[in-house]
């Protein structure tokens, strides 16, 4: 059976050398994997436990057209993220593109021209900058009087208390904390962090909205940022929640007034839920969620497995490869252009869907240094798929996520090794030997 599997693995255009590095460092993380499908199955049992509640049925499949009145798949669809996540409200809809706009349906619609949004996490990932009025954008924040202003984490990746407290004023209406690194190499917050600066913040200022942007984070802890708090928590459908299965999609879940406030700057102020046509994605979107957890537990052990494997190489990789999990990225310092090139370039390789294209950096809207994207994925831009990007500037720092099966993960990582070889051969400590590649 080994043979077998390593000759499959030779055809791939993997080396015996770099599988064999792959199954040592494999052979240590037995236990890691065994608490990581604790917590998916924990998370599964939740996922079931709303559906059954919620009394999904066939009848949730069928489509609506048109204004989308009365459509009772997306109104249990949402039900049942409310009863997931633990909250009053959801609105979850094939009409919010992207993460980046269901952050700026909350952020717009529970501001007003006067109200200040805070970032007590540093600044946030690169889309929010022209929304927010870091970076000038026609339509923006700052145009409808709408400031912001920033406190950044101490050195240590600590929450900075004073300075947080001293930011809080009485202008300021909403907190976005944003629980992964974005394009940065400091830790992801956990839930039980996220937890407690909100303890802090609402004891300064009770009735200040805390909103979490929870990409790339569901299900990888046993509980969501609204268990421990947030009043507001968003997320995109083509990362953890879509399950992969979901090929378009955002959600906003939280408390009520202010989900409805969503709602209506998704839609129209006086319609806001009511509309809102499926157009068939109601099937994707509850087998996705469904599928979720389990797919979310091979995406963790993937970046796990690449923590070890470039941690081993002597390169530098956040988190590390002991650490905790709190989402589904692993950031891995390269500390050359050429280097993040040649590593997504073995990921694309590693691909189900256009394998056979080179990615190139390229200035991609929204972003403020050329960037270099890898993802042959079934649906365009879905992270919770292979695929891996980064910003072609220092540190030179690439993030690897996703795999909808922890065996394509495991694929991919060893390709990007391979492909790194060819520019930066190494040292590979296999069986207790080195040999040079």
């Amino acid at each position: 059976m080994q043979n077998k599997l390593s000759k499959a693995y030779e055809e791939m255009g993997i080396r015996k050398e770099v599988l064999a590095l792959g199954d040592k460092i494999l052979s240590e993380l037995s236990e890691r994997f065994q608490n990581i499908d604790r917590i998916a199955e924990i998370c599964q049992m939740k996922v079931l436990s709303a559906m059954q509640k919620n009394k999904v049925c066939e009848q949730c499949f069928e489509s609506s057209t048109g204004y989308g009145y009365n459509d009772l798949g997306r109104e249990t669809l949402e039900a049942v993220y409310a009863s997931v996540f633990h909250a009053e409200d959801a609105l979850v809809r094939a009409q919010i593109t992207c993460g980046t706009h269901a952050l700026t349906i909350a952020l717009a619609a529970n501001t007003r021209p006067g109200d200040e949004i805070l970032s007590p996490v540093g600044k946030p990932y690169d889309t929010l900058e022209g929304i927010i009025g870091i970076q000038p954008s026609p339509g923006s924040l700052s145009e409808y009087g709408i400031t912001y202003r920033q406190v950044d984490l101490l050195s240590d990746g600590g929450f900075d208390y004073d300075g947080i407290r001293a930011a809080i004023n009485d202008r300021t209406k909403l907190i976005e904390i944003q629980r992964s690194k974005g394009y940065q190499t400091r830790p992801t917050l956990s839930v039980a962090q996220i937890g407690e600066l909100i303890a802090f913040i609402k004891g300064i200022k009770p009735d200040v909205i805390c909103m979490v942007d929870n990409c790339y984070g569901e299900f990888v802890e046993e509980i969501e940022p609204t268990d421990v708090g947030a009043d507001l928590c968003v997320g995109s459908l083509i990362k953890n929640p879509g399950g992969g299965l979901a090929p378009i999609g955002g959600y906003i879940v939280g408390r009520k007034e202010y989900v409805e406030q969503c709602a209506y700057r998704l839609t129209t102020p006086g319609l806001g839920k009511e509309v809102g046509a499926s157009l068939g994605v109601n099937r994707a979107f509850f087998q996705g969620l469904f599928l979720a957890p389990t797919v979310v537990a091979g995406a963790l052990k993937g970046a796990i497995f690449a923590a070890r494997l470039y941690e081993t190489l002597g390169y530098a990789v956040v988190p590390g490869g002991t650490e905790e999990r709190h989402d589904i990225i692993q950031s891995v310092i390269l500390g050359n252009a050429e280097s993040v090139v040649a590593f997504c370039r073995g990921i694309q390789a590693a691909a189900p869907v256009d394998s056979y294209v080179v990615p190139e950096p390229w200035a991609m809207p929204g972003y403020h240094s050329d960037v270099i994207m890898a993802a042959g994925a079934f649906y365009q831009g879905s992270s919770i798929e292979l695929s891996a990007d980064g910003p072609v500037e220092p540190p030179y720092a690439v993030y690897f996520q996703g795999g909808l099966t922890w065996y394509h993960a495991k694929l991919g990582i060893l390709m990007s090794l391979e492909y790194l070889l060819r520019e930066n051969p190494l040292a590979l400590p296999c069986n207790d030997e080195e040999t040079v590649l």
